[in-house]
Formats: C-alpha cells, structure tokens, sequence
C-alpha cells in the first residue's frame, strides 16, 4: 500500500479570480489555515488574486510556509506581488521559464494534490496530475473540494468515460472527492476535510501502465 508522510507539502490547484459565491473564498481561507496549523508546507501557482491569493495570505497569516511557482511572464506583469507576499522567512517565490516548467515543478515539491474550484488552467492541472498516477510517472493523491457542488460536472464525466470504456473503474479512484455533508444545515471545515482525505489516501492501482527510467 502507498502512502504519503504527513510532513510532505501540499500541491493547491485552484482559480485567480474569487468565483461568485462565497463559499468558495470561505474554503480557500479554512485550507491554508488547516495547512498552517498541521505545519505542511504550501506550494501553489504564485498568484497574489482569487482563490490562489486567499489560500496563500490565510497560510502565511496561521504562521505556515508558503512556495509560490509562477513564471517569469506572470511574475513580471505584477503577479504574486502584495502586502502578504513581503513578508519574508517563510514565504519563497521561485520564478521559472514557461507554464511547463512551473508545473513540473510543483508536482516535484508536493506529496500530494488539493484542487478548489477554479478555470481552464486548474482543470488542466488536476487531470494533468491524475494521467501522472495513470502512467506512473509518480503515485500522489489528488483531492478535489467539491464545494458547493462545483465538481459534480466533472465527476459525471469521469464516470461517462469509464462507462464508455476510456478510462479503467479502478483508474476513476485516482481521483477523491470531498463532498459537504448531505445536510446543508451541517457546517464543514473545508481545511480539515481535505486533510482528513490526504491522511487516509493509499494508492488505489499497485503500478501504473509503464515503468519509467532513463535512457
């Protein structure tokens, strides 16, 4: 069985705009706060707006340690820059070359992969990672916070492709959903929650479809 140290950094995908319900900001906040407090490291997209912003700055305010991964194109338009993103010690911005290097990079700091809602570019990211498990490229989870039902499309999908025979049942695992509790009424602390399903992640395939070494 595969597991993840409880000590590894965390990998956050999710938006650079705030998305037009609450919710979704109240949940960034309860992440990088939970994150903070069980002293994991934070890595994520280096951008100071939306959701990306508020996960960070609530990170570095609880006293946790902040890695922000943005490219030079991004950095030099004036993302990643802010009253939360002077403080110094343990914040660290690392500025690379292009989108594919960021990711790589990200994906090489982190044990694993929390996804809040978010665009194009987060979508990409969370199936990038996941067809990485598929592959074997690497074995780490990967969490999606259904809040406020924002996944629901997504998992539909997951489960149209292996019914139409694109994607293995036990390869649809790779993927966790963490839903709210059916009662509306009932409150959920997102941060916690994503926690809980990092600690009781264990790999669902035992190797994934290639063996990957050197030339």
């Amino acid at each position: 069985m595969t597991t993840i140290p409880s000590e590894a950094a965390l990998c956050v995908y999710c938006g650079a705009s705030p998305g037009n319900v609450p919710e979704f900001q109240a949940a960034a906040i309860s992440l990088g706060q939970a994150l903070a407090r069980s002293n994991r490291p934070l890595v994520y997209g280096g951008s100071s707006k939306g959701l990306m912003g508020l996960v960070s700055s609530s990170c570095l305010k609880a006293g946790g340690e902040v890695t922000g991964i943005i490219p030079y194109a991004m950095a030099t338009s004036g993302e990643g820059t802010g009253e939360d993103y002077e403080q110094r010690g343990r914040n660290k911005t690392i500025i690379v070359e292009n989108m594919h290097e960021r990711k790589m990079k990200m994906a090489m700091l982190s044990g694993g992969f929390i996804a809040l809602p978010g665009g194009y570019g987060t979508l990409e990211e969370i199936f990038e990672v996941t067809t990485w498990s598929q592959l074997g490229i690497h074995c780490k989870p990967v969490i999606l916070l259904n809040v406020n039902n924002y996944y629901d499309p997504l998992r539909k999908l997951v489960e149209s492709a292996v019914a139409s025979g694109f994607i293995r049942p036990s390869y649809a695992k790779l993927l966790t959903f963490v839903d709210a509790p059916a009662d509306r009424e009932q409150p959920i602390d997102w941060g916690q929650a994503a926690l809980e399903a990092f600690d009781g992640w264990y790999s669902p395939i035992y190797q994934g479809l290639f063996q990957w070494s050197k030339l």
